[in-house]
């Protein structure tokens, strides 16, 4: 069933800009006579004139919204200078409501415009399909959400265009949480090596199960690429270093460690390099961020070391890889551990826990129970 419908008056052609009132009302007729109950949440996307009010853009549209009581709490109109604002808002509704199944009806003239627009502001946690707006009268289609059809190939210029204009939306935004806060290990020289821990503020990302500063994304997640990108953007002015030149590890929560230079495994957890200009990074949350640098022969890595990493000793293959390929002594490798999950809240079944019960006992509270608590900070160490 269809969960939302988007209608997009945007860009409307010239022949249609007079009448913008009552082709809305035409189409909201035929979305409360066809839909089911309760009736889909309905967004009307429309321009906002440069220096105008929305309120009397939204009152011009009044007489053509009065008539449908049933829609009344399920309908809101999103006036934005530009598409990518106004998606990007109605995007922010459908993710409050946790809605994945979208008709948009909107001119044929701008649908191969919008599938570029949707491309790269949604994911594949989202279903599209799309109707003309001048066909919208034909129900018979209306509550069921179909399969999207072949996309057109736009001009390489109108895309680059829409990227920018997205890019340049996304960078207005403010910070989310607060400001974005770099955590550094007095351990590690700065004049060697920049370094440092994210934290879940300063970034744009407003999923509630997600960071602010979120920097991974997925087709599994709602926060899409461009997102993430805006994010690493921000966090890469802040610290000083070049995202285009940043390198992220491929979580496999096992051991494996890429050598930068060398070919790149499908997955890893740990990764090393003695390249200048170049970031890697590891991410966290529960699992450890874990960062190794040598001053003396100016190698560094990064590694992630969940509990299934920790057993399987990610952080030794690292500082093994350090060792083999760049010659570092052991004595001289500096580690700092990151912000992760603390013995006070992790638990794993009692088999898991044995293992770490077998690194040292103090790693292991309530160790008779069907779920002891962990301390994989101190199992790393």
């Amino acid at each position: 069933m269809v969960e939302a419908l988007l209608i997009d008056l945007f860009s409307l052609p010239a022949n249609l800009q007079s009448n913008i009132p009552g082709l809305l009302h035409s189409t909201l007729e035929t979305i409360e006579k066809c839909s089911s109950i309760p009736a889909p949440f309905v967004y009307v996307m429309c321009s906002q004139r440069q220096g105008s009010k929305r309120n009397g853009e939204q009152e011009s549209l009044l007489p053509a919204l009065r008539d449908f009581q049933s829609l009344k709490k399920r309908l809101e109109v999103v006036h934005a200078l530009t598409t990518a604002a106004a998606l990007y808002t109605i995007k922010q509704r459908l993710d409050e409501k946790d809605l994945s199944i979208i008709k948009i009806i909107l001119p044929t003239i701008r649908k191969d415009l919008m599938k570029v627009y949707v491309d790269h502001l949604f994911t594949a946690v989202y279903q599209f399909e799309f109707e003309d707006l001048q066909v919208a009268s034909d129900c018979k289609n209306l509550p069921i959400a179909e399969p999207q059809s072949e996309w057109q190939t736009l001009p390489t210029q109108d895309v680059v265009l829409i990227q920018s204009e997205i890019q340049m939306y996304l960078e207005s935004l403010p910070s989310l949480k607060g400001e974005l806060t770099i955590l550094r290990s007095f351990l590690i020289p700065d004049d060697i090596f920049l370094h440092g821990f994210t934290t879940r503020t300063g970034g744009i990302s407003y999923i509630p199960t997600l960071s602010s500063c979120n920097l991974f994304s997925s087709s599994k997640r709602r926060d899409p690429q461009v997102v993430v990108k805006e994010n690493l953007r921000r966090l890469a002015n802040a610290a000083g270093f070049n995202p285009e030149t940043f390198h992220r590890v491929k979580i496999d929560h096992a051991n494996a460690v890429y050598i930068m230079g060398k070919t790149e495994p499908d997955s890893y957890d740990g990764i090393v390099t003695n390249q200048k200009g170049v970031t890697i990074a590891a991410p966290g949350a529960d699992c450890i961020p874990v960062l190794f640098a040598d001053p003396v022969r100016k190698a560094c890595g990064a590694a992630h070391s969940g509990w299934k990493g920790t057993l399987l000793g990610v952080s030794m293959a690292t500082v093994n890889a350090m060792v083999s390929e760049y010659g570092c002594n052991v004595k001289d490798i500096l580690v700092v551990l990151g912000p992760s999950v603390g013995p006070c809240c992790y638990k794993l079944p009692h088999e898991s826990a044995k293992e770490f019960h077998r690194i040292d006992p103090k790693c292991v509270r309530l160790f008779d129970s069907p779920s002891p608590y962990i301390d994989i900070r101190r199992a790393t160490r």
